[in-house]
């Protein structure tokens, strides 16, 4: 079932010029949202990644499913930072729900589309054949669920859900 990603809260200026912001944490950890709001630069995503993980939505989970999301958020924001803001720096909204036992997930920025407005096959090849973080969109496809990309203007939205609460606590 894809997740339902309405009803984000917005930002002030001062929250968008901090390079993150966490949002409202509503109600139980596991209804929670985390919302972060990170700079198109390495360092930014490194740390936008720690104040995500610190927060109770994210404690709530797995140390398994707190890892396959490290995995997957750092390989798609990575992948932004490269390739969408690869010629003028700008954000990245993060926007986490828990629906049942999905980690729903949204990615929006205003870089560069995709080529060919679509995803990336994430197909491996060898080993030799493959640039430098190759295997990326791989991760990205093999570990999420409900993967889909939409350009709407100049506006880029990646979302997927990542099954939670596979390998208890």
């Amino acid at each position: 079932m894809p997740c339902d990603h309405g009803g984000l809260c917005g930002l002030t200026a001062g929250q968008a010029a901090s390079g993150y912001d966490t949002g409202p944490q509503a109600g139980p950890a596991r209804d929670a949202v985390a919302r972060v709001v990170i700079a198109s630069d390495p360092l930014a995503v490194r740390q936008g990644l720690g104040v995500l993980f610190a927060t109770p939505l994210m404690r709530s989970l797995s140390a398994d499913d707190r890892g396959t999301a490290e995995i997957v958020l750092a390989e798609a924001l990575n992948n932004i930072v490269e390739h969408a803001y690869a010629t003028y720096p700008g954000t990245i909204e993060l926007t986490l729900t828990c629906q049942g036992a999905s980690l729903c997930c949204s990615l929006i920025d205003h870089g560069l589309p995709m080529p060919g407005d679509q995803l990336p096959a994430g197909r491996l090849g060898s080993p030799e054949d493959l640039a430098e973080g190759g295997f990326g969109w791989h991760l990205i496809r093999t570990l999420s669920q409900d993967l889909a990309y939409a350009r709407d203007g100049t506006r880029n939205r990646l979302s997927f859900r990542l099954l939670t609460g596979q390998s208890g606590a």
